[in-house]
């Protein structure tokens, strides 16, 4: 089951949002099953959806399966997941190729604030000091929680379903993260686009053999495998509850294949998809009118105008 967040468009005086199932001829509009809906946040809401989905499963497949659709075109869809209490991404965590040792899993703190939806914009900072932004699209694992001390075993229990997450970084030269030391350059506001949905996990039976592609006006950056993985689902999961507890609606990015990154600049149209989940489409403005050139990195030995810069890695 696809869970969405959306808004019916044209309807002026009505901008509330309201939870849906993603069908693939429209939307089927689940407020009447939810309860609480005109007091609580869309986010809350969602986090609601979570915690009582076992008991409403059959309630929504019967809607499902027999309300009306509300045409695609009729419906604006926003982040399913507005304001995450966490977003916990990955550094790196993918093999890109290369034979080596596996590095330590790490991860870092991303704003939750910086959440935006499908068609939404990505606005780059008038903050001068990063070099460029670039793209990192990952798939997003969303939490059923409270998760504590979660065992590789047991990590399907903390796991409610997946999302696409476009972690949008600012970079130092090369490819470091813009102050790394505080990973404050994945935190500009609306750097974290989040959709379209989220899936629920049993429509995913591995989630280490997703396909994901990325594509920059019609361009495929982006193209690999989830299962080039270092550390894979079950370990994110059992890494990230030893640290902290995890709740309802927070995620982990999985982190991103470095292949194909490139800039994103004034102008731009973003397209990220992954198996089984679909299609986020993002913008991007820049108020200072910036221009990067259009190569992508493509490996270590790429002579690709953004591999030209030296080869540091990042998150």
């Amino acid at each position: 089951m696809k869970l969405v967040l959306f808004q019916q468009s044209g309807r002026i005086s009505d901008a509330r949002v309201y939870p849906g199932i993603l069908m693939p001829d429209g939307v089927v509009n689940i407020a009447p099953a939810v309860t609480g809906l005109e007091r609580s946040s869309p986010q809350q809401v969602m986090q609601d959806l979570i915690n009582s989905f076992d008991g409403l499963r059959p309630t929504l497949e019967r809607l499902a399966a027999t309300a009306d659709r509300i045409p695609l075109a009729n419906v604006r869809l926003r982040a399913p997941l507005p304001r995450p209490g966490k977003i916990l991404g990955c550094i790196g965590n993918y093999w890109e190729h290369m034979q080596r040792e596996p590095r330590p899993l790490n991860m870092f703190l991303k704003n939750p604030d910086a959440v935006i939806g499908p068609g939404d914009t990505v606005v780059l900072p008038r903050f001068t000091e990063p070099y460029v932004f670039q793209h990192e699209a990952e798939l997003g694992i969303v939490i059923k929680g409270p998760a504590k001390e979660v065992a590789l075993a047991d990590h399907r229990n903390a796991i409610f379903g997946y999302t696409c997450v476009i972690d949008v970084s600012a970079r130092a030269e090369g490819r470091s993260t813009w102050r790394s030391g505080s990973w404050m350059g994945k935190s500009f506001d609306t750097f974290a686009p989040i959709g379209p949905c989220i899936v629920t996990a049993d429509e995913i039976p591995d989630p280490n053999n997703l396909d994901a592609k990325f594509w920059d006006n019609g361009q495929l950056r982006h193209d690999y495998n989830t299962n080039d993985m270092e550390h894979r689902v079950p370990e994110l999961i059992q890494f990230a509850t030893t640290i902290m507890t995890l709740n309802s609606g927070d995620i982990i990015a999985c982190g991103t294949n470095h292949e194909g990154l490139g800039p994103l600049q004034d102008g731009d149209l973003g397209e990220f998809e992954i198996q089984g989940i679909g299609r986020l489409t993002i913008h991007v403005s820049d108020p200072l009118k910036r221009t990067w050139e259009r190569g992508i990195y493509m490996g270590p030995n790429s002579t690709a105008p953004a591999a030209r810069a030296a080869q540091q890695r990042g998150g």
